[in-house]
């Protein structure tokens, strides 16, 4: 994942900002507790998952699988789903493996949200046979895709059946600096419960944002690859117990690297602090390191 890469890591303040001051009030709003964790990568591949396949491995996703409880599914971004591939995709991973598929990039890139009512609908009748497997889709929008297209997000937001769990990632920096744009899209995902994706990147500490608008957290994790990665996990596990204390209800949370080198080590070492802490026993990946 290159998209906020720098060169010098070490420079960077990783230090996570306070909360913004809706998340408390969207959190308080939650009657139910945190009894639902997902923990995983963005990729099963071998090419890609370093440290993590021992020799011998004939199906990716089967070993990926057994040691992990989600993905975040990055391969639907560029190819549409269809229902005979999601099938396939189900039938090799356990009954409590949740997918986080992204949205084609046709409707995200490529018609930028114009005219997708039937690209959506496709999209929609693929993923809808993960079932129980389907954690939540997400919108990932264009670093050049700015606020004053707000009323394609809104109607999208507002549009997407509610009957599949939905997550957007805003990326362009004026989503953060233009307050009036930010606090009116927020809104409308709060009202629809629609998650506010949080991004934590060195390259790009705005959209490290804190802001919940749904008790769903999706969290995607960069490493820069340096020491710091393991103590920035650390710090995410003390600001998630204040939000579970709060009335988080679902966690979501997917480590990625710039350079594709100990993605299972981060987050194997993320879980096993996780397990100690909340006292639970979450499946801890096994790496070969």
């Amino acid at each position: 994942m290159i998209f906020g890469q720098v060169t010098n890591p070490q420079e960077i303040n990783f230090a996570l900002p306070p909360d913004h001051g809706q998340t408390k009030e969207v959190l308080q709003k939650s009657n139910s507790t945190l009894n639902n964790i997902c923990v995983g990568c963005a990729k099963w591949n071998k090419t890609d998952l370093k440290n993590f396949y021992p020799k011998g491995v004939k199906d990716e996703l089967v070993y990926y699988s057994a040691h992990f409880n989600a993905i975040e599914l990055n391969a639907t971004f560029y190819n549409m789903p269809t229902k005979e591939q999601v099938l396939a995709w189900v039938a090799k991973t356990p009954k409590d493996f949740k997918f986080f598929p992204k949205i084609t990039n046709s409707v995200s890139h490529y018609k930028r949200l114009i005219n997708v009512e039937d690209t959506v609908a496709q999209y929609i009748d693929a993923v809808s046979h993960f079932e129980d497997k389907l954690g939540m889709v997400f919108l990932q929008l264009h670093d050049n895709f700015k606020p004053k297209d707000i009323d394609r997000v809104e109607k999208f937001i507002v549009n997407f059946p509610k009957s599949i769990p939905l997550a957007v990632e805003l990326r362009n920096e004026e989503w953060f600096t233009n307050m009036q744009a930010a606090n009116h899209i927020c809104t409308v995902m709060q009202e629809c419960r629609v998650s506010h994706i949080i991004v934590d990147t060195a390259g790009r500490r705005d959209m490290l944002h804190m802001r919940l608008t749904s008790p769903s957290v999706f969290i995607r994790y960069v490493g820069a690859n340096f020491a710091g990665d393991y103590t920035r996990l650390d710090d995410w596990l003390v600001r998630l117990n204040e939000w579970k204390t709060a009335g988080l209800e679902n966690l979501y949370f997917f480590v990625h690297q710039n350079v594709e080198l100990e993605s299972p080590l981060l987050a194997a070492h993320f879980i096993t602090q996780m397990n100690k802490q909340w006292n639970i026993s979450h499946t801890i990946p096994k790496t070969l390191v």
